[in-house]
């Protein structure tokens, strides 16, 4: 009866809000691979849903561009690349996702200052058309930052279609049509940004001499000219490779990538997301290497195939249910290494069917070198990750001071721990004077066979992103009952801090949830103070497996079965977990009913580190209740309580910082010297993006896209808000 009503409870949690679902195939010491042979497909679990055999010949509809295989080429024939954009940027422009080739998220940029700030205005709006289809379930959230280069802006929509827009006035250039399929979305609509490469083969003044490169949910690498828009012919088959070769069977929405694909000496390295929560066997998490120049293979880095670095025979695949990465890489044109941050195996919750290679590499930053595909050194940031606390946040690149004066190359990974990570970017080891100790965790854990790690990472020289381990006197809520609510539940869930170990006789507490600390927004850092900025969440989750059996009566099934319903289940709560013994339910540590966390506020922070004092500069809530309240009704009021965030700040070298990313669908300028909010204004959707800024003729802009984001609960909108100041003030 007691665990009737625990799993009662979780499930009207997580029926509440749009969460995602999990999956399934056989355990094994070893996962289905290259050679792995159909006997490995026997269910030991009741399911009611059977995997595909390996064999399975891929459907033609994860290829909707019906595009052939593409050739390889040795990596000691690639061309020497030419000098790119984003290695020394021009101060006008915004040339990289993150800024520059050390995606810094820092401008130079100084016109607007604090003391004139609030005089931003709109100079225009340009609309992406890329909108919800009607009668079509909402995943939108394009989450998009544009480029800028020259005169002109470069983006993407929620669905891939790319843009050229005047940077002055939103006059829109060309438009790029992807024909991307609503089918081929996976959990979310989206697209972080493009890619500008120069080619050195094709010469200065000819089409495609300067290119736009993105990375497509269907599972496409496409290069357009960056003056006209139209294919580039050299790059692939007529401007476009098809990624989904070597990755066998899958469904549309299974593999999907939502990042700019970085290029380093040539070569353009793709990762992708695998729809979190499938099934064990789930595609590969395979990283590959393409010449930016041909759209020719180069190499794969396959976990689980460590040695072979070619594309697979056409009747094989990269190993199955290898850590995927969905989050932003960093290349290293100088060390000649991307830095990739991972994620887990397939199934974020149980572990044991997890191989050795898979465990090492799993919530990591691994540097592959970019000729070879091989890694050069790994940190993991977690292990034997069953908290999904995979990696979301994009590497910071600095150049720090050693004691005696000498410069080393070091490397910033934020996680969702809101641990952070300062490395050697040559070698991987800490800092010296941001040492990492291994402190000791909740082991071996309750679930049998999966025993938890003794110990887990901790970075003891920068301030944490969080707050003291959760209290049952400290439980939260509009009234009396509320609170007595929320007591109950936190009496009835496991909860030791953090690391709470799975369990199957009661839910638990996890704390950091799997969207705190810091995500795929990352950080900002201003390399001429050394201030890392960097806005993060507060919000814990309410945990519990269920058995298989429980699980298919659920309705848990991964989004390869036939009996798969669109919006039953995506990335982020319930999830089928297949070919596993357990199924998950997440929900947010909250009271269903109210809508509102049984944790008090703040649970959206923003943050001023001083990493030379080790510091924090400042630090206060971020967001609004204005479009936030119990039961999701928005209460209007302008209280500065700390709401959800997605997306990343940025900071001028006029001394102000720009987030969004707030679900109070603000805009906020803050004063990067104490941390007060200097201007905020209501954009047409949510501000679930990063921000950037660039100028022409000697005035300054800021562009943000207001699109909203349909996990978050903010209004969808098709809009890139553009700013400036009065002409007759600058």
């Amino acid at each position: 009866m007691r665990k009737n009503f625990f799993l009662a409870t979780l499930l009207a949690s997580s029926a509440s809000i749009s969460l995602s679902a999990f999956a399934q195939i056989p355990p094994s010491s070893e996962p289905p691979g290259l050679e792995q042979q159909d006997s490995s497909h026997d269910q030991p679990y009741h399911s009611l849903y059977p995997p595909p055999l390996p064999t399975t010949p891929q459907p033609l509809s994860v290829n909707p561009a019906h595009l052939p295989d593409i050739s390889e080429i040795p990596a000691d024939q690639l061309p020497t690349m030419a000098p790119q954009q984003g290695a020394h940027p021009q101060e006008n422009d915004w040339p990289v996702y993150g800024h520059d080739d050390h995606q810094s998220r820092f401008s130079p940029l100084k016109q607007i200052t604090p003391e004139n700030v609030a005089q931003l205005k709109r100079t225009f709006i340009y609309h992406t058309g890329s909108l919800v289809p009607k009668g079509k379930a909402n995943k939108w959230a394009p989450e998009t930052t544009p480029i800028k280069v020259g005169s002109s802006l470069y983006l993407c929509s929620a669905t891939n279609d790319m843009m050229r827009v005047d940077a002055t006035n939103g006059q829109e250039k060309w438009h790029f049509h992807s024909g991307e399929k609503y089918e081929s979305i996976p959990y979310t609509a989206a697209c972080k940004g493009v890619t500008y490469f120069t080619s050195s083969l094709v010469p200065e003044g000819q089409p495609c001499h300067n290119r736009i490169m993105e990375a497509t949910l269907d599972e496409r690498l496409i290069q357009v000219d960056a003056d006209t828009g139209a294919l580039c012919p050299m790059f692939g088959h007529d401007g476009q490779v098809n990624l989904m070769q070597g990755i066998g069977w899958s469904v549309p929405g299974f593999v999907a990538m939502t990042t700019p694909p970085p290029v380093i000496n040539g070569v353009a390295v793709v990762n992708h997301e695998v729809l979190d929560g499938q099934r064990r066997w789930a595609p590969s998490g395979v990283i590959r290497g393409y010449d930016a120049e041909s759209g020719k293979f180069v190499w794969a880095w396959d976990v689980n195939n460590p040695d072979d670095h070619h594309q697979p025979a056409q009747d094989k695949f990269y190993s199955r249910g290898t850590p995927n990465s969905w989050a932003a890489m960093t290349g290293d044109n100088e060390l000649g290494l991307v830095y990739v941050p991972t994620g887990n195996s397939a199934v974020d919750y149980y572990s044991a069917l997890r191989t050795d290679a898979e465990n090492k590499v799993s919530s990591s930053v691994v540097a592959l070198d970019v000729k070879t595909g091989s890694p050069r050194w790994v940190f993991q940031t977690v292990h034997k990750d069953v908290w999904d606390y995979d990696i979301g946040s994009q590497a910071t690149l600095f150049d720090a001071h050693a004691p005696d004066g000498s410069i080393i190359p070091a490397l910033i990974m934020p996680t969702k721990r809101g641990q952070t990570f300062i490395l050697d970017r040559r070698t991987g080891k800490p800092l010296p004077n941001f040492p990492v100790v291994e402190k000791a965790a909740p082991s071996p854990g309750f679930v049998p066979g999966d025993t938890r790690a003794p110990t887990q990472p901790w970075s003891v020289a920068v301030p944490r992103l969080g707050f003291p381990k959760l209290r049952e006197a400290d439980m939260w809520g509009m009234s009396p009952l509320d609170q007595l609510f929320c007591r109950i539940k936190f009496r009835r869930a496991a909860y030791t801090g953090e690391f709470t170990p799975p369990r199957l006789d009661k839910p638990w507490i996890e704390y950091p949830g799997y969207n705190g600390g810091s995500d795929w927004g990352s950080m900002a850092y201003d390399p001429q103070t050394g201030i890392l900025l960097a806005n993060w969440n507060n919000l814990p989750m309410y945990d519990a497996l269920v058995t298989r059996r429980q699980a298919d009566h659920l309705g848990l099934v991964s989004i390869d079965s036939p009996s798969y319903k669109p919006g039953g289940g995506g990335a982020e709560g319930n999830g089928a977990q297949a070919d596993t013994p357990y199924g998950i339910i997440v929900a947010p540590f909250w009271n269903q009913f109210t809508k509102m966390m049984c944790n008090q506020p703040p649970y959206g922070m923003i943050t001023a580190i001083n990493l030379k004092t080790h510091s924090v500069l400042w630090q206060r809530p971020l967001g609004t209740a204005r479009a936030n309240g119990p039961w999701g009704l928005p209460t209007g009021m302008p209280f500065t309580i700390g709401t959800p965030n997605n997306g990343g700040p940025i900071i001028t070298a006029g001394g102000v910082a720009f987030v969004a990313a707030t679900t109070d669908n603000l805009l906020h300028a803050i004063d990067m010297k104490s941390g007060k909010e200097l201007w905020h204004d209501v954009l047409p959707g949510g501000g679930q993006t990063t921000p950037m800024t660039y100028a022409v003729n000697g005035r300054q802009y800021v562009a943000v896209m207001a699109g909203g984001h349909h996990f978050m609960g903010t209004p969808i909108s098709d809009s890139l808000v553009v700013y400036a100041l009065p002409e007759t003030t600058h």
